[in-house]
C-alpha cells in the first residue's frame, strides 16, 4: 500500500471520529420535552417499577426484622421484608396497607407508604 493511500485512510478515519465527537453533545441534547437527554430518559423509564399495594400484618421475623405477613391462614402466609424499618415500627402487630415496589429477587418491598387498615 502506498504512503498516499495510508494517509488518505487515516485522514478519513480521523474525520469520522472528529464528526462524532462534535455531533455527540448535540445528539444527547435532543431529548424529551422535560429537557432530559433521550438516552437518560430511556434508561430511567426501564428501571422504574410500578407501585403496588400489599395488605397484611406487620410482625417481627425470627431474625428480629419487621416484615409484612400476607394471608390469614397461619400455615400459608407470604412474608415480605420491608426496607424501611422506621416507618413500619409504629405498626407492629397491626393490619396495614403497604404501598411500594417489590424486589422479587430479595422478596423485599421498597416502602413508599404504610397506613393502618383492615385485611
Amino acid at each position: 500500500m502506498s504512503k498516499h493511500l495510508v494517509s488518505l485512510k487515516l485522514f478519513a478515519g480521523l474525520a469520522v471520529v472528529g464528526g462524532l465527537l462534535l455531533a455527540g453533545p448535540t445528539l444527547l441534547a435532543l431529548g424529551s420535552a422535560s429537557g432530559q437527554p433521550a438516552v437518560m430518559a430511556q434508561d430511567q423509564s426501564q428501571g422504574q417499577e410500578k407501585a403496588q399495594t400489599f395488605t397484611g400484618k406487620i410482625a417481627k421475623s425470627t431474625e428480629g426484622e419487621l416484615v409484612l405477613q400476607e394471608g390469614k391462614d397461619p400455615n400459608n402466609k407470604t412474608t415480605y421484608k420491608l426496607d424501611d424499618q422506621e416507618k413500619a415500627k409504629q405498626y407492629v402487630g397491626k393490619n396495614v396497607k403497604v404501598t411500594g415496589t417489590l424486589d422479587a429477587a430479595t422478596n423485599t418491598i421498597h416502602v413508599a407508604a404504610i397506613e393502618e387498615g383492615t385485611t
